[in-house]
């Protein structure tokens, strides 16, 4: 990765450019969003027509080479552009306050990540951890997991992972329930606090509503007790959650995989994007016209051209991607999530030819349609352990055995976490309890003294 101050102006560089900012929208866009794209540049730009499906392939090899002229003589003039001047801030600004679609928690930190002055070391371990977080904003890796994944300390991944907590939504990025309503008391100057006091020592028996305890403990009034339980009360224990897409929004797979017989055949629902071209009326008008006409004509051209590159672009890698997790995911395919194996995003990206940070922007918001069900790309991206047998498994495949015991204890009997972590000792996986713990939490598996049946 290039320095951070390159890093930074080539972020900007991408914010400041219309058509940079069209092209990492397109690519951002789930399918839905991409077909209102699509319809929004349909009205906007005359030059646009699209093609009835009965009609012949809308590029030839001429229209499309001249695509790729035009596209790599972008790129060029892009590479000479001056980033951080107050002009270009100013406008950048512009760009951020009239957005029409919401920003996803990984672009909102990202965003916050580029304003800032960073080393390059620093910057990619702050990018892969922003890159571990699930919807609801918690750090899915282990920080060792991290340190090996970019060969770095330990202690620079704890140092880095404490300034990116300091971002905005307050609690993004913790570990633990109790993390992130701590992290969100210090940003109201309630560190010290006896709310603080609370979560940090008492947060199960609060959730078991014995403030009398509380109090005892805390050699307080049942009233102060009852007063921090508001206050707790009010804290956001999802703070990602107000960037997750609407839950109720019908799932429209973008990748389709199916196995064919000797293997699993990787193809696009491209069914649901309209098929566009510049219309040949429009490049007509070009000739016997005035040179103010022409000059809004070649525009107009120019910009449609680079609208149907970014689709295709947009297109291409999502399907490069897609078919690189298949072949890293086989026994997924095969067998189901216990066989998931560790993958990270900075693996794909290596192995497609691409930035990580365009793995993470094209599997934002996506979905596969895969022989175990519909799945969000991002699900395939995880962490892993060591097993006994010295093969690595990944750390949803930990989830899932922890949700089988559970699944299958006797409910007067529930597995303490203790009991869970020998368990999966003996199934080869050596695991914490502090993680059976937090994966416990990250399922909505209560604790087991709440799980038990009377």
């Amino acid at each position: 990765m290039a320095g951070m101050q390159q890093v930074a102006g080539m972020a900007l560089q991408q914010t400041l450019s219309p058509q940079m900012q069209q092209s990492l929208n397109i690519l951002q866009a789930p399918l839905t969003e991409l077909r209102q794209l699509v319809d929004t540049e349909l009205r906007a730009n005359p030059a646009l027509e699209e093609i009835v499906p009965d009609k012949s392939d809308p590029l030839d090899n001429k229209e499309k080479s001249q695509l790729d002229d035009q596209w790599d003589e972008y790129y060029a003039q892009r590479s000479t552009a001056e980033p951080w001047t107050q002009d270009a801030l100013e406008r950048r600004q512009h760009f951020l306050d009239s957005q029409v679609r919401p920003p996803t928690l990984a672009e909102h930190l990202l965003e916050q990540l580029s304003t800032a002055s960073w080393s390059r070391e620093d910057a990619e371990i702050a990018v892969e951890i922003i890159g571990n977080l699930d919807a609801g904003g918690y750090l899915r890796a282990g920080i060792n997991d991290i340190a090996a994944q970019l060969d770095v300390m330990s202690l620079d991944v704890e140092r880095v992972l404490d300034k990116v907590q300091e971002f905005d939504p307050a609690g993004v990025a913790t570990r633990t329930l109790s993390e992130c309503l701590l992290r969100q008391l210090n940003n109201q100057g309630r560190k010290y606090s006896t709310e603080a006091r609370i979560v940090k020592h008492y947060l199960d028996e609060l959730g078991r509503k014995k403030l009398h305890e509380i109090a005892k403990a805390l050699d307080l009034e049942i009233t102060e007790i009852q007063h921090a339980a508001e206050v707790i009360a009010q804290l956001d224990p999802m703070p990602g959650r107000a960037f997750s897409p609407d839950t109720n929004q019908i799932v429209t797979p973008e990748v389709l995989i199916e196995n064919d017989g000797d293997g699993y055949s990787v193809s696009l629902n491209s069914d649901e994007i309209p098929r566009l071209r510049i219309s040949d009326d429009y490049k007509d008008m070009l000739s016997g016209t005035s040179k103010e006409v022409r000059d809004y004509l070649r525009d107009k051209i120019r910009g449609g051209t680079f609208f149907i590159k970014s689709i295709q672009q947009r297109q291409q890698t999502i399907l490069n991607i897609a078919r690189e997790i298949v072949i890293q995911q086989k026994e997924f395919m095969d067998l189901g999530a216990a066989h998931l194996k560790p993958m990270t995003m900075s693996q794909v990206a290596e192995a497609v030819g691409v930035h990580e940070t365009t793995v993470s922007r094209a599997a934002a918001g996506k979905f596969m349609a895969t022989p175990q069900g519909i799945f969000e790309m991002k699900y395939f991206f995880t962490h892993g352990y060591t097993n006994s047998d010295g093969e690595t498994v990944s750390n949803e495949s930990v989830r899932q055995a922890i949700a089988q015991i559970v699944r299958e204890e006797n409910a007067q009997h529930p597995y303490s976490d203790q009991n869970i972590v020998k368990m999966l000792s003996e199934r080869g996986l050596g695991v914490a309890r502090r993680t059976v713990a937090k994966y416990r939490e990250q399922l909505g598996i209560l604790p087991s003294h709440l799980r038990k049946a009377f």
